[in-house]
């Protein structure tokens, strides 16, 4: 079998690919958002690949195997597979320990393209850092363009820490700064990432595209409060403060707690309506600490009103979305965050940090609030006047699906493909000099 063919001899593309290799090495589209190392970074993934496989681009996703039970191949989705690799052992490896099992996923994923006719990947797509290590090294070897979403970066999560929070190890931070030399495209959430890629990194703005993730805007849609209030067991007029997401500090849902306390003592007339929602489940750095969030809420006196919930399904939480007077993100960093325009999407107002991506999903004072920094003061002075003002809300409700629709995944998945075909046009050699 001829070896692969370099990038700069390469004399025909199609003008899109026909089969793309997607990597999510530490954690698998299968999984569900809110789990583990399952967020964002997942709901991008399915997304894209299921409206890719829509377009005639077959995507297959590559990912580590974390049970012996698990069947190698996975159909997700017409025209999406989901290719479970072995590398370490089986069972929930922490993702600091990853890197160590490069070498047998990158193998399995050479296995995966050798069964095929020559030319079976025309691009490989890598999430995450770890993802965009093993995808490199596929890259070249079958001389196809690499293009890499980093969705979190070391050294800008690391210039945020929450209180109490471990950095990211320097391993990750020396594999970014090659990753970002390595490959061939590199992707940004929004105008924000791309800066930080310039900043941290030393990327080329040539090198950079900026494409928006988007939200599902068939599943997430306004529909009656007092309704998605019965359906998740609450009553019709309590005031639900919605937090979405991983339960860890970088997240800080405790800001919400602790902004629940603050109100409770402002006005604490709204004890008997106020409910403090909590859906997710523990990840990273709050799987050593799982009783942080109840004892915090216990001492601060509003264990009552804290309501801890696993996560939900997309039509469930779509349901809690609704119901909630806001959903709050008080997160330390964020390339984009997806639950706030999920929230947006069904008509719910968002207060969230003014950080990272989120300066993108929210429009502030439109569609939602944005604050400075992390006190709980501040977040308890814009949730009181939402409760307290609600013609003002009312508002930012009407605003609030006006600006997620913006933010769809089909816009994403249209520049995303205009991305590929702009990386499979052959460059010119840059022979002219030499004639």
């Amino acid at each position: 079998m001829a070896g692969p063919v370099p990038m700069g001899e390469q004399t025909t593309a199609p003008s899109i690919p026909s089969r793309v290799a997607t990597v999510s090495l530490h954690t698998s589209p299968l999984d569900q958002p809110g789990t583990g190392d399952a967020g964002g970074l997942n709901v991008y993934v399915v997304e894209v690949a299921r409206r890719m496989a829509e377009r005639n681009v077959a995507v297959d996703v590559f990912t580590r195997a974390t049970s012996p039970d698990l069947p190698p191949v996975v159909e997700l989705a017409p025209g999406v597979n989901v290719r479970h690799v072995p590398a370490g052992p089986y069972g929930h490896l922490d993702k600091n320990t990853l890197a160590d099992h490069l070498c047998p996923f990158i193998f399995g994923m050479l296995r995966a393209e050798a069964q095929g006719e020559p030319g079976h990947y025309d691009l490989v797509h890598g999430h995450y850092w770890l993802s965009g290590k093993a995808g490199v090294v596929a890259a070249r070897r079958w001389g196809v363009p690499m293009v890499q979403s980093m969705h979190t970066m070391a050294r800008v999560k690391n210039a945020a820490l929450a209180a109490g929070d471990a950095p990211e190890p320097e391993a990750r931070v020396r594999g970014e700064d090659q990753l970002v030399r390595q490959a061939d495209r590199l992707i940004a959430n929004t105008d924000d990432e791309a800066r930080q890629l310039t900043g941290f990194y030393g990327a080329r703005n040539e090198q950079i595209s900026t494409i928006p993730p988007g939200v599902d805007l068939e599943t997430f849609t306004p529909g009656p409060r007092a309704a998605a209030l019965d359906r998740i067991g609450l009553p019709r007029d309590a005031e639900l403060l919605l937090f979405v997401g991983r339960v860890q500090r970088l997240k800080a849902p405790d800001v919400l707690i602790r902004a629940a306390a603050e109100l409770l003592e402002r006005d604490p007339s709204l004890r008997s309506r106020l409910v403090v929602g909590i859906v997710g489940g523990l990840s990273g750095g709050g799987k050593r600490e799982p009783q942080l969030l109840t004892d915090l809420a216990r001492s601060l006196g509003v264990a009552d009103v804290v309501r801890m919930e696993p996560p939900q399904n997309r039509q469930r939480l779509a349901d809690y979305y609704r119901a909630a007077t806001a959903t709050v993100v008080p997160s330390y960093s964020e390339s984009f965050g997806l639950v706030a325009v999920e929230s947006q999407a069904c008509g719910t107002p968002v207060l969230a940090a003014r950080v990272g991506g989120l300066s993108t999903a929210v429009s502030a004072g439109v569609s939602g609030v944005l604050v400075d920094g992390h006190d709980p003061r501040h977040y308890a002075a814009e949730l009181h006047r939402m409760i307290a003002e609600p013609a003002w809300r009312a508002r930012l409700a009407e605003a609030a699906p006006r600006h997620a629709a913006t933010l769809g995944w089909s816009r994403t998945v249209d520049e995303l493909l205009d991305l590929y075909r702009d990386a499979l046009t052959p460059r010119e050699l840059g022979l002219a000099a030499c004639r």
